[in-house]
């Protein structure tokens, strides 16, 4: 199963009220259902709509099984409402394209209405896969921006964007859509998207930090040749003597330890001479020795 079939099925067994109710089934009938048929894949919701029908109206719904389209393996759900219709139809605003305020009067009411549009058209990524996305498809503009200014009361930096003849309201940030998750009570998904993201935050860190350890390796490696060829460069003309005793003894250990960081150098040099010298020392020494060997290059 899909991880958006994992929420879906958490979020389809949450108890709630009949007024949250309401709120729920306006967004599902209005971004799933056509002509009071609500479609879905999930029989999981499929169950969760016939029973809020029935505990607020009071009606039995018609529930028709068939095979999916194009080669789908999946079944389609259908559930019909053939009762009470034109009372549906006002209390849930579902001819409005904008529902009314009071389906959306407060903060439990606006979770509850985007948990039906989640229901109805949401699908997010498994955040085992490479990327993270949260995404909602619906058939109007004013609609779109609609749902994503509601997920922006929660500061989830939601946005639309035109897909052939519909509109995507979708968001990326991996915080945002644990958030998002939250905002629907999907406990158990939270803690398996947290666990991932965790994991793959701190798996690319160590990424970042081994291909930082292994670029300052390169670069030392790079500078140590160059240091020796540097001193080589000298010798082949037997310039050792155009340099003081310092430089002469940084240049001896850099040919004896041609692989050593400079703090590496610095420290043999100190310990087997007994004449300490820093790492800055070291530096200030290979670069009057690199000055002397760009003048007998040039």
């Amino acid at each position: 199963m899909s991880f958006t079939g994992i929420v879906k099925n958490e979020v389809s067994k949450l108890e709630i009220n009949e007024i949250e109710s309401i709120s729920e089934l306006s967004a599902i009938f209005r971004t799933s259902s056509k002509d009071l048929v609500i479609t879905t894949e999930n029989n999981s919701l499929a169950r969760r709509c016939y029973k809020m029908i029935k505990d607020v109206y009071g009606i039995s719904c018609t529930i028709t099984v068939r095979k999916g389209y194009n080669y789908n393996k999946n079944y389609l759900y259908l559930i019909g409402v053939n009762q009470k219709k034109d009372i549906i139809y006002k209390d849930l605003n579902i001819d409005m394209n904008i529902p009314s305020d009071y389906i959306v009067d407060d903060k439990e009411l606006l979770r509850a209405y985007l948990r039906g549009v989640f229901l109805g058209c949401g699908s997010i990524n498994d955040p085992k896969t490479s990327r993270y996305h949260l995404e909602f498809l619906v058939d109007d503009f004013e609609y779109a921006n609609f749902i994503s200014s509601k997920l922006n009361t929660f500061d989830l930096n939601s946005k639309v964007l035109k897909r052939e003849n519909k509109y995507m309201i979708y968001i990326k940030e991996a915080e945002k859509i644990s958030d998002f998750l939250r905002i629907l009570n999907a406990s158990q998904s939270v803690l398996y998207y947290e666990d991932i993201r965790i994991y793959r935050d701190h798996k690319n860190m160590t990424n970042r930090l081994n291909n930082c350890e292994q670029a300052n390796m390169d670069k030392m490696i790079m500078t140590a040749t160059n240091q020796v060829n540097n001193i080589l460069k000298i010798i082949e003309i037997g310039g050792l003597d155009l340099l003081d005793e310092k430089e002469k003894v940084v240049a001896e250990y850099r040919l004896k330890y041609k692989e050593a960081s400079l703090l590496e150098l610095s420290e043999i040099i100190s310990i087997e001479t007994g004449n300490k010298i820093t790492k800055s020392g070291i530096y200030h020494r290979m670069k009057k020795i690199e000055q002397l060997a760009n003048k007998i290059k040039n």
